[in-house]
């Protein structure tokens, strides 16, 4: 992938997000597994406590689950989240950007979102991918990257 993929998904805040309409920022789109889980969480909540110095960089946080926008809301509500969610039920984003593997979850093979993070620049193009990320220190990694553009 070298460019955004189009699609449309709908997003908390009762808006349709379009990504064919989005360059003119620098964008991170976050997929996580689900809403209201430990790890989930904790990644939504260092994209929030990092969300200013983010935007210094000109750049915007989208987070992506199979979640529905009812539960997004609830999410963002309870977190304070400064950024939209997009509910991905159909797995339209999830299969174009291939992120739905198979994953163990306590000695069952499952179907789930492999947590994973795109960068794009304010044109639609690819600037980093980080897949099968690691919660602890993730947003610091992302920032990094940020810093040395």
């Amino acid at each position: 992938m070298q460019n955004i993929p189009e699609f449309s998904l709908p997003a908390t805040g009762g808006t349709l997000f379009k990504s064919n309409k989005l360059k003119r920022k620098r964008l991170i789109l976050y997929f996580y597994p689900k809403d209201n889980t430990p790890g989930c969480t904790t990644e939504a909540e260092q994209f929030r406590d990092h969300h200013a110095e983010v935007q210094r960089f000109d750049c915007d946080v989208i987070g992506i689950s199979r979640d529905s926008i009812k539960s997004h809301e609830n999410f963002k509500a309870k977190l304070g989240l400064p950024f939209e969610l997009l509910s991905d039920n159909e797995e339209i984003a999830c299969q174009l950007f291939a992120v739905i593997k198979m994953k163990n979850l306590y000695g069952k093979q499952v179907r789930g979102i492999e947590r994973s993070t795109f960068l794009f620049d304010k044109k639609g193009k690819l600037l980093q991918e980080w897949r099968g990320v690691k919660v602890a220190n993730h947003v610091q990694e992302v920032l990094e990257y940020l810093k040395s553009l």
